[in-house]
């Protein structure tokens, strides 16, 4: 299905959201940075797990109120909630205000604006795409996240350091707008079926609310499938996610100085910190140009041997890394740890879109999102084992869980596969 055939929705959402990412960007991957500085390492690390907290909750509570008040709604809502809080973390950091805690709390309430749009950003285009090319939708969608996420931190490099209170400004402000062009462009897709639904019932009041909540998200994991699904995407988890915390401190460790090419008889040198970057612009690279048609040749599987496979790609990257100290043997690492990824790029969301009834695909969306916050949430485990274990059994401990994640996976569909309606 191509661009030019999406839903205007899609098409606005597709240009706006990669500015906001890449703004996004530019300020996020230097937080832990300067958070450490102003409270040490422990406090900080503290924080951001509560501020994790935060954001768990308000993904769920953003896919209740997707299904709830419709998705334009809420990704209108979240905008400009992202950016009020980026304004007032500008202020916290202006010539006016120097003040990290105030900081940390817009920071936070960022988190959970991001957190409430994400749920309602993926049930608009199960909404508005069939099903046979979900997939393709949101590997595009996917596949500009991950250009900012290369781009976006190359300017935040110099701008987030030395011009702090302008960058931040112009982050609030890219979000703002993105909420005006929201509201002005797009319309709502929440299906007439789920407003009638919303429409019939007495108000409960607040309480009632709440508690209607928490019995449809107990709904959702009472769903042997998701659940399953849960499950295996937190282990999973454990393995993609050390892309930001064991592999560079491994690669600090393993790699002093080495020379990895010779041309025109002159040298090129790596350390820890440069082979590091020079991985990390691989897989974005691998990313941006191979997400879609990686996407379309998967989508020729049957989607129980897709995601096995790339699990246990993710474990045999694991265990790749820790063979020897040879910077190309990492290089062939993170091809294969970046082609797992891609896998599953479109198709999990996909049949996250098959599992969900349309009158809770909001909700869905959000539950499946905790296999990210709470693999979030252990992954840095990672780092105090490496001091326990060493790392070659650090990174064997991550392939075998990986396994495991593959091995339920390939449960899981075992027993979709038998269900009536498939």
């Amino acid at each position: 299905m191509r661009i030019r055939d999406w839903n205007r929705n899609l098409k606005v959402r597709l240009i706006g959201e990669f500015f906001m990412n890449t703004s996004y960007w530019m300020v996020f991957p230097f937080l832990a940075i300067y958070f450490a500085e102003e409270f040490g390492k422990s406090t900080a690390g503290l924080l951001l797990v509560v501020s994790q907290v935060f954001s768990v909750a308000a993904n769920l509570v953003g896919g209740y109120c997707a299904d709830r008040f419709g998705r334009r709604t809420m990704l209108v809502f979240a905008s400009f909630g992202q950016g009020l809080a980026f304004l007032l973390f500008a202020y916290a950091n202006s010539p006016w205000l120097e003040s990290p805690m105030l900081g940390f709390i817009a920071f936070t309430i960022a988190g959970m604006g991001g957190s409430l749009y994400w749920p309602a950003s993926q049930a608009m285009i199960a909404d508005v795409i069939p099903e046979k090319y979900r997939s393709d939708v949101f590997a595009i969608f996917y596949t500009t996240l991950n250009i900012a996420v290369v781009v976006g931190p190359l300017f935040g490099a110099v701008l987030f350091f030395s011009y702090r209170f302008e960058l931040l400004l112009i982050v609030a402000v890219i979000s703002m707008v993105l909420g005006f062009v929201l509201r002005l462009y797009t319309n709502e897709t929440l299906p007439e079926s789920v407003k009638e639904k919303w429409e019939a019932e007495v108000s409960t009041g607040f309480a009632g609310a709440v508690a209607k909540q928490v019995k449809e998200y107990g709904v959702i994991f009472k769903d042997k499938l998701f659940l399953l699904f849960v499950v295996a995407g937190i282990l999973g988890a454990q393995t993609f996610m050390q892309l930001d915390l064991l592999i560079p401190v491994y690669l600090k460790e393993t790699i002093d100085v080495q020379t990895v090419a010779s041309v025109f008889g002159k040298e090129w040198n790596v350390t820890g910190e440069t082979s590091f970057g020079v991985l990390l612009s691989e897989n974005g690279l691998l990313v941006a140009l191979f997400t879609v048609i990686i996407t379309r040749w998967m989508t020729r599987f049957r989607e129980k041997w897709v995601f096995f496979m790339s699990a246990m790609l993710y474990g045999v990257s694991m265990l790749l890394f820790p063979i020897t100290d040879w910077f190309w043997m990492f290089v062939l690492a993170m091809a294969v740890f970046t082609f797992a990824e891609l896998m599953v790029v479109g198709v999990q969301q996909s049949f996250i879109s098959k599992l969900a009834p349309e009158e809770m695909r909001g909700q869905y969306f959000a539950a499946a999102s905790m296999r990210y916050t709470i693999g979030r949430m252990i992954a840095p485990m990672s780092i105090p084992m490496t001091a326990w274990f060493g790392f070659g059994w650090t990174f064997t401990i991550l392939a075998i869980l990986a396994a495991a994640s593959g091995l339920i996976y390939y449960w899981m569909f075992e027993l979709f596969e038998k269900t009536p309606s498939h």
